[in-house]
């Protein structure tokens, strides 16, 4: 249960941050920043616990590499769209009254981008923080965070850089999506993580 109970609490925080930088909040580089730096801080906070997944992709590919139960990939999954549906709440209480428009977003480039980098962080956390040959590291959260940040300053504006079907949840519930488009998110997200998983297997076999 404390394994579920820190995903919906780490969860909960990044798809908070994402909310409240982006609703009425400071543009700029501020909100990949943000972003960026509560996923490093969570990670290090609950890490020690559950993995530090926040993230049902991450979730999937560190199963699909070998280091997540079978019987927690559901939990799991349920824990971070649960925290993700929570922040989205709170962030309509914090922001109430701000003016909220869905991003557009054209498939095909949007599909491509959520891919590329969501199959780069889940790839990051395999090697950071679940690979013998940096077992025991000191630097994984951070690792982890900046690769978000990276991806949001990067294709942001192309997908609204979730890399993460739980944040699309959430921010489809804010308003900042649309509920016909988070299939896109959906199909990149677990596409890129399977592909990271598969690739990582290729890479260190010695790791299996």
């Amino acid at each position: 249960m404390q394994k579920y109970i820190t995903e919906l609490i780490g969860t909960f925080f990044l798809v908070l941050t994402v909310g409240c930088t982006v609703i009425a909040g400071a543009t700029g580089v501020i909100p990949p920043l943000a972003i960026g730096a509560v996923l490093m801080v969570m990670v290090f906070a609950g890490g020690h616990i559950s993995g530090g997944h926040y993230n049902p992709a991450v979730t999937f590919g560190v199963w699909i590499r070998g280091r997540c139960a079978s019987g927690d990939v559901v939990p799991y999954w349920i824990a971070q769209v649960v925290g993700a549906l929570f922040a989205a709440a709170a962030v309509g209480l914090l922001r109430a009254g701000a003016e909220v428009k869905p991003m557009p977003l054209s498939v095909g480039p949007a599909l491509l981008a959520e891919f590329l980098f969501t199959f780069a962080l889940v790839y990051v956390v395999l090697n950071v923080a679940t690979a013998k040959g940096t077992a025991g590291n000191s630097f994984y959260g951070l690792a982890i965070g900046m690769t978000v940040m990276t991806g949001a300053f990067a294709v942001g504006n192309i997908s609204g850089g979730a890399f993460n079907p739980a944040v699309a949840f959430g921010i489809t519930a804010m308003g900042l999506s649309t509920w016909t488009n988070l299939w896109i998110y959906l199909v990149a997200n677990f596409a890129g993580a399977a592909a990271a998983g598969g690739v990582f297997r290729f890479l260190n076999p010695q790791d299996a």
